[in-house]
This record gives C-alpha cells, sequence and structure tokens, in this order.
C-alpha cells in the first residue's frame, strides 16, 4: 500500500508515532523517522528535533531529502507540561513544519496531522483560534497568558488540537494545483506512554469519558488509519477530521445533542 513511498513520521520514538513506522516500513514505504528522542527503530533515517523551537525545525528542514510522499504529524506533548510548551510543541511547531516542508514534498503527496478526541469543541474556541492563525513562536507566550489558556484544566492542550482540526480543515485546497492533501485523526484515550499525564490532568473528566468506554485504545487502532490517509488510495479526501476513538466522539455529540 505505501510501496516506494518516501514517509516522515514525527514522534517516531513512542506510542503511535513508533507503530505508524513500523506500519509504514512493513507495508513497504522508507520511513523518515523524527523526534526528540534517538531511535534505530523501524526507520531507514532518523532525525533529532526541538518541535518547540523554530531554529531546530529550520535546521531540521534544510536537512531533509525532497520527494517526500507523506507526512505524518504525530509528535507531541501532554498537558502536564507549562501551556506555553504545549501550544508552541502541539500547533505553532506543527504548522511551522508543515508549511516550510511543502516545497519538499512530492506532487500528489498526503499530510496527517494527529489531532484529538480534545479537539471535538473547536466550533466554541473560534474566535481564540483566528487570534492565534499567525502567532510566531515568540508571540505564544503573551497570547497564552491574555487568553486564560493556561487557567483552565488541560486547556492549553485542548485549544492546541481545536486549533490544528481547524487548520486541518482551512488548508483543505491550499495545494491541490499540486496535488498535495491534508487530514486529521483524532484519537480518544490511547495507551501510549503519556496516558498517564492525561488521566491526572483531566481527572473527573477522564472517568466520566472511560464510562463509555469498552477500553483504551492501541497504537495499533490508530496506526492503520494513519497509513490509509497516506496512501494513494485517498486522494479525493481533503480537509477531513476522522474521529478513531471507540465511538467516543459520537457518544460526545449525541449528549451535547439531546439524542
Amino acid at each position: 500500500m505505501l510501496t516506494n513511498k518516501k514517509i516522515i513520521v514525527t514522534g517516531c520514538a513512542s506510542g503511535i508515532g513508533a507503530e505508524t513506522a513500523r506500519l509504514v516500513k512493513e507495508l513497504g514505504g522508507t520511513v523518515i523517522g523524527i523526534d526528540r528522542n534517538e531511535t534505530t527503530e523501524n526507520v531507514d533515517s532518523f532525525y533529532k528535533v526541538d518541535f518547540g523551537d523554530k531554529a531546530s525545525i529550520d535546521a531540521l528542514v534544510q536537512a531533509l531529502p525532497d520527494g517526500v510522499d507523506g507526512l505524518a504529524n504525530i509528535a507531541g506533548v501532554p498537558p502536564t507540561l507549562d501551556a506555553e510548551t504545549v501550544v508552541r510543541v502541539n500547533l505553532i511547531g506543527v504548522k511551522y513544519f508543515t508549511l516550510n516542508m511543502i516545497d519538499k514534498l512530492a506532487d500528489g503527496a498526503s499530510i496527517v496531522n494527529l489531532a484529538s478526541l480534545a479537539g471535538l469543541g473547536w466550533p466554541n474556541s473560534v474566535e481564540q483560534i483566528k487570534v492565534a492563525a499567525d502567532l510566531d513562536f515568540d508571540q505564544v507566550a503573551e497570547f497564552v497568558a491574555s487568553h486564560d489558556i493556561d487557567k483552565e484544566q488541560a486547556r492549553s492542550y485542548f485549544f492546541a488540537k481545536e486549533a490544528l482540526v481547524v487548520w486541518t480543515m482551512q488548508h483543505r485546497w491550499t495545494w491541490r494545483d499540486r496535488g498535495i492533501r491534508v487530514n486529521a485523526i483524532s484519537p480518544g484515550a490511547v495507551e501510549t506512554p503519556i496516558l498517564k499525564d492525561f488521566l491526572e490532568t483531566l481527572g473527573k473528566k477522564a472517568d466520566e469519558a472511560r464510562k463509555v468506554m469498552d477500553r483504551a485504545g492501541t497504537p495499533k487502532d490508530i496506526a492503520p488509519v494513519v497509513a490509509f490517509l497516506l496512501s494513494d488510495m485517498t486522494p479525493w479526501i481533503r480537509g477531513v477530521n476522522i474521529a478513531v476513538d471507540g465511538g467516543q466522539a459520537a457518544n460526545a455529540l449525541c449528549g451535547m445533542n439531546g439524542l
């Protein structure tokens, strides 16, 4: 399904990124792994980066090869970190890296952004998202402080994922002339190294969510959907956010709408 495709997988050292890298190789692709932690597992080449640092991303982009067929933006940090770091890495860094990689992508390439069930409430955050649309790295601290992003429980994480979902939709046709498409995937609770951080931060919200779940997800539940969107089978899927969450989003939407 991905034979001879050159795929970048960020966050390749653990969790969903590691499983995605493994699956891409199994499906015939060449994996360019990117992470802040070094690894040799299931990657053909590896680059170290700090997605919260503009200079680090600039150096990475310069070092990466041309002709990349797919970009899986999976790297991210949990809501237990400070709000500025969460917004920098999970939103600003992802956007900056992706935009600077466009010229290195092959025609017909696919971009897959890992969002989250936490981004489900984006319609209620449109004004904040608009304000943050053009934020640079050195403006994040002021934005977080002036919009109380760090005041609410896990708000920085929720906001970053809401904004990423919206950014994905907005770029549905941006690179259509080259056949480059972008989509997002929103997992629910997944058994990864940072799951405990989510449970710690969300508290009662996490307990309520777990009551309606048959089980937590695993990276093996998410990676095949990433691979599907990276493949040539999805040229007409554009600007879509796919929930891969055991029905959690459907449950939330039914509850919100009295269904």
